[in-house]
Order: C-alpha cells, then structure tokens, then sequence
C-alpha cells in the first residue's frame, strides 16, 4: 500500500511521524516518460559528459590498439619461433623472434600504462562533472520537487547512480575497446592462418554465444535496473530512520524499523543474487564453448597437422589465438554487468536531470527593486498535486503592516506565505509586490526583498556566527552581534563555550528548539528583507524567549511588511490586522479589537485558545 500524505507534509520528524511505519515503495520515484524520451535524455547526458574529454578518450583508443598490437602479434611469433626456428634448429632465427616477443611484451605494457592513466583521468573527471552538474540542476529545482522526492532516492541518485556510471568509465568501457579489438584482430588472423579450421570453430560456437549473450543481456538489463532500484530504497529507509532516531527511541519503535530495513535489504540482496544468478551461468558458459572450440581444433587441425597441411607453427599459434579469442569474452560479461548497472544508474540521473522548476524564470527578468513593500494577492488559487489548497483569495496588505494569518492546521496559511516567497506560483490568480507580478521578476532579487522564518529553525553545521550570517557571509562581527542583540539571542550565545565561534554541531544538535529560533530570527534580522514572513516561528519558544521575541519583533517589524502565522494568540500582538483562514479561503479580516469585539471565528479561536493557557 502507498503511503499517504497529507497536504501540508514537512521534513525531516514531521516527514518521519508520517511514514515510519509505513512500508517504502517507489511511488515518489521521478515522474516515468516514455522509454524512446528517456533513451534521448540519457544519450544527451553521455555526450554531454564526454565532450570535453575527447583528446583523452582519442589518446586512450590510441593506447589501447598499439597495446592489442603486441598482444597479437605474440602468438604469430610463436608460430615463426616453431616454423622456422626450432623445427630446423636455427638459433639465429629462434632468437631474433625472442627478441620480438619482448618488444611485443612491452609494447602492450606501455600501451595499457597509457591507455589506463587516461580512462582514468576521464573516470574521475566525468564523475566530478556529473555529481556537479546534479547537484547544481538540484539546488535551481522548485520546493515541489523536494516534497515528491525522498532524500534517500535523491542521495542514491549522487551517490551509487553516479558511481555506477564512474565504474563503466573507469574500467567497463577500457574493456569493451580493447577486448572488441582483440577479438577482431583474432578474428582476422584465424582467418589468414587456416580458414577451415576458422569455419569449423565459427559454426560450432557462434549460434550458441550469440543466443547465450543475447539471453544475458536481456535479462541483465532488468536485473541491474531492479539493483538501482533497491538500493535507492535502502537509502531512504537509512535517511529516514537516521533523521527521525530520537522519535524511534522514544516511541521504541527499533524493531518495527529494524524489521523494515531488514525488508528492503532483503530485496536488495535479492536483486544482487539475480545478477550473481545470472553471472555464475553466462561465465562458465563461456568457458565451455571455449573448450568445445579447442577440442575441435586438435581434432581437425591435429589430422591436417599429420597429412601435412599445415605446420605445427600454425596449429600451436591457432589455438593461443583461440585461447585469447574467449578470454575477451569473458571480460565481455563484467562489461555488460557493468554497463547495464551504467544504465540503470543514468536513466534515474536522466529523470532527474528532465525535472524542472514550476516557478521557471523568465530569461532576462528585470530585478525586484524594494519600494513601500506592499503585498496583494489577487483571485489566488492553488492546488497540491491537483488537490484544491486555496480558493480565490483576495488579500491586500499594506507596506509596513504586519498582518497575522491564523486558522486551523492545513486551513492554508502557510501555503499562502510559500507563495508570498515563491516557492510555488499560484495556480490561478497572481501574487504582487508593488505591483510586480512574482512571475515576472528575476527570482535572486526576490529572495533578498522576502525572507521567511519557518516553523523548525534549520541550521548548518558550522558556528554560531556562519548561521546568523548565512544570507551575507561577508558582513561583520559587529554586525552579527548587532543582529543578534537585536532579537535578545546575544545573552545566550554569550554563555556558550566559544561565543559566537561555538560549533552548533549537526543541524544545531547542541542548542535547545528556543535557541535555535532565535539564531534563525538573528539571520533573518541580518539580511533586513523589505517583507518578512514568520511561519509558526514562535512555537518552539518557552514563554519567557517568546515575550523576548515579541519586544524585538517591534524593532523588527517597523517599517517592514510582514506576514504571521502562529497558532500561540501571544504571538499576534504585534499585529496591525488579523486574517482568519478556514479551509483555503479567507473568511474574516480586520483588526484584533474589532474581530474581538463581535461574534466571529476570531473570537471562538481566541477563547479557546485562553481556555488552553489559564
């Protein structure tokens, strides 16, 4: 059964509590496109991954035919070291073709040093492209995106996908060059050598290898891409089980999650054993046609050898070239186990790398220049995955004003302010800033004018004073300190062991919920937005941190225009007008006295909420 989600789903334990008991499936997986559509994408992602590697890739094929040279040429010079050096006993002869052979010997050997630090080079290189090519297209991705997407799927696409690809690159396409051209040039000598004996081996052993590589591929191919599949899933259960750990423990939930992981391990190990499955046959399959094919050669080429048709030289110099016509073969199967892997790997990658933002950017968009700061939301309609949020909401605010959004949870408010920031575009209507359509302007200089405190403070490992200056790494101590004055955070960090050089751990594993709100309304204050939008950012605050928060808010919000949401009736009075939203629509409007004064749902709302706190 697919998990369900609710609307207003979040990350990180809210995600968790949602889905921890809930078997991980591939529902969330990139949206399918036609296979003819997915082939052209991940074709266009290999080309574009070796175009800058060409002089490389040019000078590793070089490398490897002079290497497949002197390995050819060494069975010939067997042949004439028997023909014409130990059968007539001619030292002279017999010595010039020693020499050879370890010219051909170390022809190879310089060939494949070359040909191996090269593919290596492009190995490494295209992997570092990759990855940042990825993780560049991930960060200009809209939110939505990030919500239909599990982190552990996504970090399966960084991580074992791209090695997947690094693998054939590194090794597997080395492999298929070289083992092709030995194979031709096998071909090519047997042929000049004998050509019955070459006829003979061919119709004995051609149509099985044929139907045999024919068979593996095929169901190789779905293997690799059940491979891909479950160890994405083994890394979203990691992921979330990792980040949700406290509430595991604190709800003892060990062995149900434990025998989940067990669950998608299970599958992954399944998945491998189809492949090792299909290796263990393919392999010795191989093997054997090699052997049927050197029997047949001392049974025919032995009688002609006696009746004088052809030398020993050449019976010996076929079968080495025999020998080495299967191992290549051989080879040929880690290619394809590698380059099904490549490709399974490349179509999730290819997936990825289709998605794009739904709040697209017009080329050229003019900047968002901070005027008044007066935000108007005109017939705004949105929908979640075609699931009706909001329903035609008309809402002026003033610049300078703080209007305060309240109503139940999934009524709509944070949806409302995610707008405001452009997180997503609306579906019908349009959402302005001094009467600038969101759509229209360049999106880095909206970021500057709207900044948002969302309800759980995120923050990045690093010391306190990186977080409070993440929007404007290059600004002052001083300046960081004021920030922090300013919304009462400096009392606390000044307690800490290295002040504002205090290494906040993981995700600020180290402060309290109150703390790490205050560093975030701190970073928020910093970047001094035209609008501020405040997402439930009071709510992991003790009362005293918050009528702490609520003097600064006044510095704060003066002169600014802001949007709060918050559940706490505390946390609105600093409000000039109250929205009350109900269901995705905006039911009542006004100022707090005023909706206070009559019979409204404002009023309801806040004498429950009076009730809850006496």
């Amino acid at each position: 059964m697919s998990p369900k989600r609710s609307k207003h789903r979040g990350g990180g334990l809210g995600f968790f509590m949602d889905h921890w008991d809930t078997p991980i499936d591939d529902e969330d997986e990139v949206e399918a496109v036609p296979d003819a559509e997915l082939d052209k994408a991940r074709r266009s992602l290999i080309r574009g991954m070796l175009r800058p590697y060409r002089l490389k890739i040019a000078g590793a094929a070089a490398a490897v035919t002079v290497s497949t040279a002197g390995v050819l040429a060494i069975p010939y010079l067997v042949k004439r070291g028997i023909d014409n050096g130990v059968i007539p006993r001619d030292r002279g002869a017999l010595t010039v073709v020693l020499v050879l052979l370890v010219v051909a010997a170390l022809t190879d050997a310089v060939g494949q040093r070359v040909a191996l630090r090269l593919v290596g080079q492009l190995a490494e290189g295209t992997q570092y492209d990759l990855r940042t090519k990825l993780w560049a297209h991930l960060q200009h991705l809209s939110i939505d995106f990030f919500e239909r997407q599990k982190t552990g799927r996504i970090i399966s696409r960084a991580t074992s996908d791209i090695e997947a690809v690094y693998e054939l690159f590194s090794q597997a396409a080395l492999t298929l060059v070289s083992s092709v051209l030995l194979m031709l040039g096998i071909a090519g000598w047997l042929v000049y050598l004998d050509p019955t004996l070459a006829g003979v081996v061919a119709l004995a052993t051609l149509p099985p290898l044929a139907l045999g590589t024919w068979i593996f591929k095929v169901r190789s191919e779905r293997a690799y891409r059940a491979v891909r599949e479950k160890i994405a899933l083994v890394l979203i259960h990691l992921a979330e089980s990792l980040t949700g750990i406290r509430v595991v423990q604190a709800f003892t939930r060990e062995p149900v999650n434990q025998a989940n992981f067990e669950e998608v391990n299970r599958q992954h190990l399944d998945a491998n054993n189809q492949t090792v499955l299909l290796m263990s046959a393919y392999g010795p399959g191989i093997e054997v046609l090699g052997q049927i094919a050197v029997v047949l050669v001392l049974l025919v080429g032995g009688f002609r050898a006696l009746d004088g048709r052809i030398t020993i030289g050449v019976l010996t110099a076929f079968i080495l070239y025999l020998r080495q016509f299967f191992d290549p073969l051989q080879e040929l199967s880690q290619f394809f186990n590698s380059v099904q892997a490549a490709n399974a790997g490349l179509e999730k990658l290819a997936g990825v790398m289709r998605e794009t933002s739904t709040v697209p950017e017009i080329p050229g968009a003019p900047d968002l220049v901070p005027a008044g700061g007066e935000v108007r939301l005109e017939r705004v309609t949105f929908a979640y995955r075609h699931e009706p949020v909001l329903h035609a909401i008309d809402l002026t605010i003033a610049p300078g004003e703080t209007l305060a959004l309240v109503g139940a949870t999934g009524a709509g408010k944070s949806t409302i302010a995610k707008l405001v920031a452009r997180f997503y575009d609306p579906t019908e209507g349009r959402v302005l800033i001094d009467g600038h359509d969101l759509r229209e302007v360049n999106v880095d200089s909206l970021r500057r004018v709207v900044a948002i405190v969302p309800q759980e403070a995120f923050l990045f490992s690093g010391s306190v004073h990186d977080n409070i200056a993440l929007g404007r790494p290059d600004v002052s101590r001083e300046q960081v300190q004021a920030a922090a004055w300013a919304v009462g955070a400096h009392p606390f960090i000044a307690t800490l062991p290295d002040g504002y050089d205090t290494d906040v751990d993981k995700r600020g594993a180290r402060l309290s919920g109150g703390q790490r709100q205050l560093i975030s309304f701190a970073r928020a204050w910093l970047v001094d937005p035209r609008v501020l939008i405040l997402d439930e950012a009071t709510s992991a605050l003790d009362l005293p941190s918050e009528r702490l928060i609520q003097r600064a808010l006044t510095g704060l919000l003066a002169d600014r225009t802001a949007i709060v949401i918050a559940h706490r009736f505390s946390s609105i009075e600093v409000a000039d007008r109250v929205a009350v939203v109900d269901d995705g629509r905006l039911v009542e409007l006004g100022t707090r006295d005023e909706l206070l004064g009559r019979e409204s749902r404002f009023a309801e709302m806040h004498r429950r909420w009076l009730e809850s706190v006496s």
